[in-house]
């Protein structure tokens, strides 16, 4: 069932093309860390095109318990008045974080070097997702926690009243765990040194120097080294969130798939530690290109344009790839399916650590709809059936993540058959208009 109530079964029916303009939300990650460092800093930041799915708004609940002013002046537009770095207010309540572990990692470094205590939850998801991968950082500059066995929430974090600068190297590549200590960083005197073996998506970095942070990040023989200089004043910013890749990726595999198709999806962000899926497709034989390649906000940004490719085939996806791309592989797994050949995915374990154990989930949900799948701990193959082949016909497990639901529903609409999940309720934590924009691109999915 969904982590915010009742299941929402649903039911994605093959179609025709799929032709339009498919205006997805604005980016997740930076919608998160636009709420954050706008707390963080002096004065007011005013961010346009934030995403209103649910773990965005639970982050905003959470700023103004922390003693943010925070409001939302519709449309997308919204304000933070922050407090400055160091200035976070002891919450008089639990906070909740709903299904975000972005949202409760982010959140927890943000605390974690002031003198005050927040207690952590959220939905049945969340509590069952690894935090120990944050606290353990956190720890190092005197932070406290207790959680259920496992470190697992709910979490008590009780903030170090006298933090000492961290040197940290991040042990798997996780832009959550680096982005925890970086803004744990910020209320720590002297220098907070993360050293990461594979770079991840920066978004925090880039976030941190607009917001007048001093910070270095050099490659090295060690990997990246990121230098952050703590006690800033953070300055206000007024920021335009781009459009989230991982929310793109779903009309533009719906439409590589879907016979006719040809599908608009403008503003993206292509940050080049995000934009390993669509690097990727084109790889497998995509007819996808950019367009209006741009610069917005210090993100690179384009139109993408996808149209129906009959001819992709199978890959080996490079592991090194993955971290570009780890929230895509659920969809490119469908993109697999129609291809031909097998496609490889290797050094994913990650996958197995998110909102479910998302290689267990799709390969469950693919071999019900005629896909036949192998897998290991760190990789996974898909036996690709051509345009056209896939079955379907099953009926999917959500494991209450969105990415599973949404990959499941793109499946069915280029399959020979209806595809099923048994709950679509947790779309809307990161895509609330995901049924209508699909069905005005000629998608059938009905809630059943």
């Amino acid at each position: 069932m969904s982590g915010h109530g009742t299941p929402i079964p649903m039911t994605s029916h093959p179609c025709g093309p799929l032709t339009g303009t498919a205006e997805v939300p604005g980016d997740k990650s930076i919608s998160h860390r636009s709420l954050i460092l706008g707390a963080m800093a002096v004065g007011e930041t005013r961010i346009s095109g934030l995403l209103e799915g649910e773990d965005v708004l639970d982050t905003a609940k959470a700023m103004r318990a922390f003693g943010a002013e925070v409001t939302d002046h519709g449309g997308g537009e919204w304000s933070v008045h922050g407090v400055g770095v160091g200035g976070f207010a002891e919450p008089d309540q639990v906070i909740d974080c709903g299904n975000s572990g972005t949202g409760v990692r982010l959140i927890m470094g943000a605390m974690a070097t002031s003198p005050i205590t927040a207690t952590f939850t959220g939905d049945a998801s969340l509590n069952k997702r690894p935090m120990a991968r944050v606290t353990d950082p956190l720890a190092l500059f005197g932070t406290q926690s207790v959680g259920r066995e496992g470190g697992r929430l709910p979490m008590t974090i009780v903030g170090a009243a006298d933090p000492v600068p961290v040197h940290y190297k991040v042990p798997v590549p996780s832009a959550q765990v680096k982005s925890a200590v970086l803004l744990a960083g910020l209320n720590a005197p002297g220098q907070t040194v993360v050293v990461e073996k594979e770079a991840t998506r920066d978004h925090s970095e880039r976030m941190l120097t607009g917001f007048g942070a001093e910070i270095t990040v050099e490659d090295t023989d060690e990997g990246r080294v990121i230098t952050l200089t703590g006690r800033p004043e953070l300055k206000p910013q007024v920021i335009a969130v781009p459009r989230d890749p991982s929310s793109a990726a779903f009309p533009v595999c719906a439409a590589l798939i879907t016979p006719g198709s040809d599908v608009l999806v403008p503003g993206i962000g292509l940050n080049p530690t995000r934009a390993g899926l669509f690097t990727t497709l084109r790889e497998m034989g995509a007819d996808l290109t950019y367009e209006n390649e741009r610069e917005e906000g210090g993100e690179p940004v384009a139109d993408l344009r996808a149209k129906y490719s009959p001819n992709m085939k199978g890959i080996s996806v490079p592991a090194e790839r993955a971290a570009s791309m780890i929230d895509e592989y659920p969809v490119l797994s469908v993109v697999a399916a129609n291809a031909a050949g097998t496609t490889m995915m290797g050094g994913v374990k990650e996958l197995r650590v998110k909102e479910s154990d998302r290689i267990d989930a799709m390969a469950r949900g693919l071999r019900a709809n005629g896909v036949t799948v192998d897998e290991g701990d760190d990789w996974w193959s898909v036996e690709g059936l051509g345009i056209g082949g896939v079955p379907g016909g099953g009926t999917c497990e959500s494991f209450l993540d969105h990415r599973i639901a949404m990959s499941f529903m793109v499946m069915g609409m280029g399959a020979t058959t209806p595809v099923s999940v048994d709950d679509g309720g947790p779309i809307a934590t990161s895509f609330p208009i995901f049924e209508p924009l699909m069905a005005a691109l000629g998608a059938r999915v009905e809630r059943t």
